[in-house]
């Protein structure tokens, strides 16, 4: 979990090890993050911008999309037989998956 609180005292940045003097700290994994410092391992994204959640594993810090693509779950959808990736929403029913185009009624199509 990612949260954004004032600065009282400087603190030391787990990603650059200077002090963080700026007016906003990140704090995430026990540890204090300058805004700028605290990116995903594979896109590179500010994970302050993106949300309050933060993946990790395999000693990588992740954003949501991107923990997925290597960690996540890829099935096929019930509907249409075609691939379905780890980040992409889904509708489930009982033990199958869907598109969200593909979940429609069997007796309207709607």
């Amino acid at each position: 979990m990612l949260s954004v609180q004032p600065d009282t005292k400087p603190k030391g940045c787990a990603g650059c090890n200077r002090k963080i003097k700026d007016r906003y700290l990140l704090k995430a994994l026990d540890k204090y993050w300058h805004e700028d410092c605290l990116k995903c391992a594979c896109c590179d994204c500010r994970l302050g911008e993106v949300g309050s959640t933060l993946y990790t594993k395999a000693n990588l810090i992740l954003c949501r999309r991107d923990y997925l693509r290597l960690f996540g779950v890829t099935g096929n959808c019930a509907a249409c037989s075609k691939l379905i990736p780890a980040f992409e929403m889904v509708m489930r029913a009982k033990d199958n998956v869907y598109h969200l185009d593909c979940f429609a009624c069997q007796l309207c199509n709607q």
